[in-house]
């Protein structure tokens, strides 16, 4: 009779086991269809938003669509790679951020740009640029504003490049994407970040491209009385680790932000 009893008792937790194997395959399966169709409808509607926007003669319009149009073609891409749920979710922010260049080109335009859209990883730790500036870095000139203009008609929706903070505003260059290319900050842009934003109200950590370059001029000053550039008195990295590194800290633009499908983009 116990030898029946456990038979009986192994032969239900067998079946339990694998019910409950199955359940969950069909969760997951489940999941990553949902993924797939939330990520597919957003870069669809981006995609509506590019082709349908007529910017005419307006260039900083012109160049926001341009921008939308690249996150539109990267979305569609990390789309048809995906295989898992983050990687579609990835997609989705990717298509987000086009839609935030379409909303740009719409105010270029003086169009309302309809609905917010839910903020992109980083965007909110890196502020808005709030007043026009000018500097000269090594003899080039860089611009930023919050509004387009004749000279600052490249519009970026704010957030973390490479670690550090990009706030949201137009500039008459994208400094910025030799760090994102590369995905690591060289001495020239961080010259420009520092010079555009030390100081400025509204952006995240404010005060930290100051005390971040000046620590670097120290590590670099160290390291070059030691024979050796940003060597080992300067702490290897020009402004980077032992100059106070991060501009703002830990954001990792890409990271796993979960936007669900939130606000309706549609409806212009």
């Amino acid at each position: 009779m116990d030898t029946l009893l456990w038979i009986v008792i192994i032969a239900a937790v067998v079946v339990a086991g694998l019910y409950y194997l199955r359940q969950r395959g069909v969760t997951s399966a489940r999941s990553l269809q949902d993924a797939q169709a939330e990520a597919r409808r957003w870069v669809e509607r981006l995609g509506g938003q590019v082709y349908s926007l007529d910017t005419g003669d307006d260039p900083a319009a012109r160049q926001a669509l341009s921008d939308a149009a690249e996150r539109f073609t990267a979305a569609g891409s990390q789309v048809d790679q995906a295989r898992s749920v983050q990687q579609y979710r990835l997609a989705q922010q990717t298509a987000y951020e086009g839609l935030y260049y379409v909303r740009a080109a719409r105010t270029s335009l003086g169009l309302d740009p309809g609905p917010e859209l839910p903020p992109i990883p980083g965007q909110q730790q890196a502020g808005a640029v709030t007043e026009d500036r000018q500097v000269s870095v090594e003899g080039h000139d860089y611009e930023a504003s919050p509004q387009p203009g004749a000279r600052t008609q490249h519009y970026y929706p704010g957030g973390m490049v490479a670690g550090r903070p990009v706030p949201r505003g137009w500039y008459s260059e994208p400094w910025w994407k030799p760090a994102l290319v590369a995905g690591a900050w060289g001495v020239g842009t961080y010259l420009v970040a520092s010079s555009l934003f030390g100081g400025m109200a509204g952006i995240g950590w404010d005060g930290g491209y100051d005390a971040g370059y000046d620590a670097g001029m120290d590590a670099n000053d160290a390291g070059a009385d030691g024979g050796d550039y940003g060597g080992d008195a300067g702490g290897g990295d020009y402004g980077g680790d032992a100059g106070g590194g991060d501009f703002g800290g830990g954001g990792d633009f890409g990271g796993g932000a979960d936007f669900g499908g939130g606000g309706d983009f549609g409806g212009f």
